[in-house]
């Protein structure tokens, strides 16, 4: 089951690194184990004294922990038992359990609590931090930077430990070759962990960066929402199409042809930008669709919303945007007539019925198409607008599946109207501006 409130990618990158962290904590182990046989094997154990003979048992004790510790981890994350919330547990245990050793050490070795960062399991520090960087979770990291500096600083000004017998030589004996050897080891493995953890980042940066130069090449020939389902994978149910509930607004700049004919090409295209925008921000506002562009016109639709979302369905949204769109166009054409310009007029027709959708075209060129009755429908009716004329149109099908009373809508009934392609006549509506 999905974290409540978590990304399905965060949560699978959390996993995945959870996963490689584990993997690496047997690396470590695995490695240190090596070094520490290899830093041993000339040395005469029965010369030692019983505090190092203790101190030896406690590392191997320690490393091999450790490994546990990782192969327990690497197993929940492969099972799937592993949880994005036990990441913090996992990093609780890596420092807990280097506090542990030090202080350990620092028992066994009748240490001052001063002398905790020389021995050999603090150095355990920096592969610790290492990991953090893996999961890339910033409050995660500042968690277990803050719990292994308290802890060290617990052990070193808190809890010091008595001398016993001749503390000087035990530390002069942290200073050579063996226990240097496995400090060097340390820092070698929390370096190699790092170069892991930026090139992952790396990775995971490219990776992202390939997805959103995917997504912006979608749409320029598909509507945002059709290229987020082909970024994630659903080109083939795309493809096949579907038969779906759908309104579909056409809207349409009255007389442009004949007022851009006299105009500059850069008046005329800024025009059409300014138009587009505010078909956009209308269409954005209603969770509409832009089809598709047509010079001067617009086709947008609006796809019937999951009852659990408690939206209005997509008649009704039709319905509002036309309004919107409306609105918005009028406001730009005031503005323009201040500025001693030529209004702006639109006609706009909704119709609301059943609709084939789906995406057609290769990879490399798709187009998303939507055919059937209710589109010729809506086109004819933005047509019809300028012929009666009126700003707004709907079909009395349209308003019915949008729940909405003419009277109380301020629709106005019009002459019933035979459209061309279809056997005859329709009852057709007009917004009251």
């Amino acid at each position: 089951m999905r974290e409540a409130g978590l990304n399905p990618l965060l949560q699978d990158a959390t996993v995945a690194a959870e996963r490689l962290v584990s993997v690496l904590r047997m690396a470590v182990a695995t490695g240190l184990l090596l070094v520490f046989g290899l830093t041993i094997s000339g040395t005469d154990l029965g010369s030692l004294a019983p505090y190092l003979h203790r101190q030896l048992f406690f590392a191997l004790l320690t490393m091999i922990a450790y490994f546990v510790l990782g192969a327990g981890c690497f197993l929940a994350t492969s099972q799937g038992w592993f949880r994005p919330w036990m990441a913090w547990l996992t990093v609780t245990a890596d420092a807990l359990f280097m506090l542990l050793n030090v202080r350990l050490s620092i028992l066994n070795g009748g240490f001052d609590g001063n002398m905790a960062l020389l021995l050999p399991p603090a150095w355990l520090v920096p592969v610790v931090m290492a990991f953090g960087v893996m999961r890339m979770h910033p409050r995660m990291q500042l968690y277990a930077t803050l719990l292994l500096t308290g802890g060290l600083t617990a052990l070193i000004f808190w809890l010091p430990t008595a001398p016993e017998g001749d503390q000087a030589a035990r530390i002069a004996g942290l200073l050579t070759g063996p226990p240097n050897v496995m400090k060097l080891t340390m820092i070698l493995l929390a370096g190699l962990v790092m170069v892991l953890a930026a090139a992952r980042m790396r990775r995971l940066f490219q990776r992202a960066l390939s997805s959103a130069e995917e997504r912006a090449n979608l749409t320029r020939y598909l509507p945002a929402q059709i290229a987020d389902q082909l970024a994630d994978g659903g080109l083939d149910s795309l493809q096949h199409g579907q038969r779906q509930a759908m309104a579909v607004l056409f809207v349409d700049i009255r007389g442009f042809t004949q007022w851009s004919e006299t105009r500059d090409p850069q008046d005329v295209g800024d025009f059409i930008t300014t138009f587009r925008s505010h078909v956009e921000n209308s269409a954005a506002r209603h969770d509409g669709m832009i089809d598709k562009y047509m010079g001067d016109a617009a086709m947008l639709l609006f796809a019937e919303a999951p009852e659990e979302r408690g939206a209005p369905n997509g008649a009704a949204r039709a319905l509002a945007c036309a309004a919107t769109l409306c609105k918005s166009i009028h406001a730009w054409s005031d503005q323009r007539l201040a500025a001693g310009e030529d209004t702006v007029e639109v006609g706009i027709g909704v119709h609301a019925g059943e609709v084939f959708a789906g995406v057609v075209g290769s990879e490399n060129r798709l187009e998303y198409s939507v055919f059937g009755d209710a589109v010729n429908i809506a086109s004819r009716l933005e047509q019809h607008s300028k012929t009666v004329p009126e700003t707004i149109i709907a079909s009395a099908q349209t308003l019915e599946a949008a729940g909405i009373a003419p009277a109380r809508g301020r629709w106005r009934a019009l002459p019933p109207v035979a459209l061309r392609g279809r056997s005859g006549v329709m009852d057709i509506f007009a917004k009251e501006e």
